[in-house]
């Protein structure tokens, strides 16, 4: 375990991207059995690996698409409660995670673009505080555990705003304490270690809690709070590696928002 912080801790993100599509397919094969499913890939294993950099959690990383809990839930919330996978939409995906990256690009119906500043599966390479799209130019935007790393949130989130087409709708997830009203922000701390231990990850610069929903709505979005947990038995949870009553913000651009 001590392996695996240093691991996540140490090494670049865009390494460890290129690292880890090397070792799925090995992974996939290797831990084939009957006790838990990914629902992205359908694929049933007889453990998921462990993840996490400080706190490891056990059996919880997909070896089948190298998902995690947030991402398996958000898969399932599309499926069974949206049309994006039978409709055609203009998407934006900011920080492409592998487990969707092929899939969404293979979906015929989406005109499908990914952008990041570090990412080697960024289509455009973009600071997200300042996007080289025009106004209301999406329907759909999945910008998940990347407003934690921006200095300024607020300026992120207003640029999603404006790109967002009126009618258009998002998903952007943030690691959030559920015991904490307000969020926590210091920028006089830039020691890596010192950041892992407050905010939890190296790269992190804040720990959101609940006013970020708030904060989402002061920009103009319209946010629904979705604990789409509710919607599974206890069994379907624990099959599919999930968090029970992990909080998915789910936002939209009404008509008439950009009067706000």
């Amino acid at each position: 375990m001590g392996l695996l912080k240093k691991i996540l801790n140490t090494v670049p993100r865009p390494l460890l991207i290129k690292l880890s599509k090397m070792a799925q397919p090995i992974l996939d094969i290797y831990y084939r059995g009957k006790r838990y499913t990914d629902p992205i890939n359908g694929k049933s294993y007889r453990k998921f690996l462990p993840y996490g950099y400080v706190n490891i959690r056990e059996n919880v990383l997909s070896p089948g698409t190298l998902s995690l809990e947030r991402h398996r839930l958000m898969w399932l919330y599309l499926k069974q409660e949206t049309d994006f996978f039978t409709k055609p939409y203009k998407v934006l995906h900011f920080a492409p995670e592998q487990a969707f990256y092929k899939r969404f690009k293979k979906i015929t119906l989406l005109d499908y673009t990914t952008t990041d500043l570090h990412s080697p599966l960024a289509d455009i390479k973009a600071d997200i505080t300042r996007l080289p799209f025009d106004n209301d130019t999406f329907d759909v935007i999945f910008c998940n555990h990347v407003l934690e790393h921006i200095p300024n949130d607020t300026l992120a989130m207003k640029e999603l705003f404006r790109v967002m087409k009126p009618g258009g709708f998002g998903i952007f997830q943030v690691p959030l304490d559920h015991n904490r009203r307000q969020t926590f922000q210091d920028d006089s701390i830039t020691d890596p270690k010192e950041r892992t231990r407050i905010f939890g990850q190296y790269d992190h610069v804040r720990i959101y809690g609940h006013d970020y929903f708030d904060k989402l709505k002061s920009i103009g979005f319209k946010v629904d709070i979705i604990d789409f947990s509710q919607s599974l038995t206890d069994e379907q949870i624990d099959q599919y590696r999930l968090v029970k009553g992990e909080l998915l913000p789910v936002v939209y651009k009404t008509i008439h928002s950009e009067e706000l």
